[in-house]
């Protein structure tokens, strides 16, 4: 356990600009500090007490005045140019405040673009790109220019663009600066599975105090210098065996579990024993239900969500669906990405209806669709008390429950005499047309 060397090992930093002159300025005066592998380690303070210097000196970005940085027990002021260069391919992968994306590129070019550097094939980097798109649940936006993202769906690109070459060092500078409360949750949820999950060296800087329980340790600086540190979780090698055991336990996994762990993205050693069975059972439920793997489930989820804000048409979704998951779609065959399609055009077309051509032709257009979709011969008259039903519902007369309940009663009672089943069927198709209908 003593063995455990620090990832990064920072001694006696100075980083002052205009030394000896009269606006000198001290950044960093006499730092030290290390870091441990698969730590999460935040650097806080206000601004100006140099938290972003020392992520950039830890980076290679900023050179000292005095002092070290070294990286894996390489001083990166002894490294040659080789290594520097590796150093910022691959051994370290930073996230910024202003997101710095290429606003000429698409997202995908964007994330996969450190790739380029490293001289791989188009085809491998791009499937690495949408590797880490489909995880971050925006492989919808893949084809999108930055413009065309939100502050969070952004900060998700750049995080999956840090991700690309694989370091074991993630380094945030003020990540969530410039997103709204919920986008900045989801970005330090991220870092945080980065840490726990894939097992990275992630050190954040920040100036707000409601980031701190995200990290294991916390660095305070003030005026340039630390001037205490605060302990979570301790994962190094002195007074906390955590990082380790983690370590162990990750390596005596048996075989057949890890390959499941590759089929199963959301599987994660946090979940053997007794969380298995949940996980297990959300897994089975969606593949006896649809037949479809939960990755694929999720892509069509988000295409759909780009379908009903507008950016996409039918045919764009349909086709999305039936694009390989390999290359940005969701995987799906034909005939069901066919179907499906069909199936949700239908519903916008009612909902279109409902909206634009006035209740009493919406209603009837409505009527005739439920009646084709679930096989329902009713007389004229029976149709009339049918439509009169539906009209209820829309004018929020009475709920879903009400509706199912006169669909089953009996004709002599004056319902429509549905089967059970059929009944709960159509009064759950007109509630999802009444709920994408709605709007605040």
């Amino acid at each position: 356990m003593s063995g455990v060397d620090p990832i990064i090992e920072v001694s006696n930093l100075k980083v002052i600009y205009n030394k000896g002159k009269s606006n000198e300025v001290r950044s960093l005066d006499d730092v030290s500090v290390k870091i441990y592998p698969q730590e999460y380690v935040i650097f806080f303070g206000p601004s100006g007490c140099g938290k972003s210097t020392l992520l950039y000196s830890i980076s290679g970005l900023q050179a000292p005045t005095e002092g070290h940085v070294a990286i894996s027990g390489k001083k990166i002021n002894e490294m040659n140019k080789k290594e520097i260069v590796e150093l910022h391919q691959v051994g370290t992968g930073m996230v910024f405040q202003a997101f710095y994306l290429i606003p000429s590129l698409n997202v995908l070019d964007n994330v996969c673009l450190p790739k380029v550097f490293r001289g791989e094939s188009k085809t491998k980097r791009k499937e690495t790109g949408i590797k880490l798109l489909h995880r971050f649940g925006i492989v919808e936006q893949s084809s999108k220019f930055p413009s065309q993202l939100s502050g969070g769906q952004k900060q998700r690109v750049s995080i999956a663009r840090s991700l690309v070459n694989n370091p074991q060092i993630i380094l945030a500078d003020e990540p969530v600066g410039n997103l709204d409360s919920e986008s900045a949750v989801n970005v330090l949820r991220i870092l945080k599975e980065l840490n726990e999950i894939d097992k990275k060296t992630v050190i954040l800087v920040t100036h707000n105090a409601e980031h701190l329980h995200y990290a294991d340790r916390i660095v305070y600086l003030k005026d340039g210098k630390i001037i205490k540190e605060e302990v979570n979780k301790d994962k190094r090698p002195i007074g906390g065996e955590s990082d380790i055991n983690d370590k162990v336990k990750m390596e005596e996994l048996t075989t057949d579990l890890k390959i499941l762990m590759r089929t199963f993205k959301n599987l994660s050693t946090q979940q053997i024993g007794a969380l298995l069975v949940p996980f297990k059972a959300n897994q089975l439920m969606s593949h006896v239900l649809s037949n479809l793997a939960e990755e694929q489930v999720n892509a069509a989820s988000g295409f759909l969500k780009e379908l009903l804000f507008g950016n996409i048409n039918v045919d764009n979704f349909q086709s999305s669906l039936d694009l390989s998951y390999e290359r940005g779609g969701a995987g799906w065959n034909k005939h069901r990405a066919n179907s499906f399609a069909a199936r949700i055009a239908g519903i916008l077309k009612q909902v279109d209806n409902l909206t634009k051509r006035g209740m009493n032709e919406g209603i009837s257009l409505l009527s005739k669709y439920l009646m084709e979709g679930f096989n329902l011969n009713f007389t004229q008259e029976e149709a009339r008390v049918f439509e009169s039903f539906l009209k209820m519902r829309i004018e929020n007369k009475f709920d879903r429950i009400e509706l199912q309940q006169k669909l089953d009663v009996p004709k002599s009672k004056g319902g429509m005499g549905l089967h059970k089943n059929t009944a709960e069927k159509v009064s759950r198709e007109l509630e999802i047309i009444m709920l994408i209908k709605y709007s605040v």
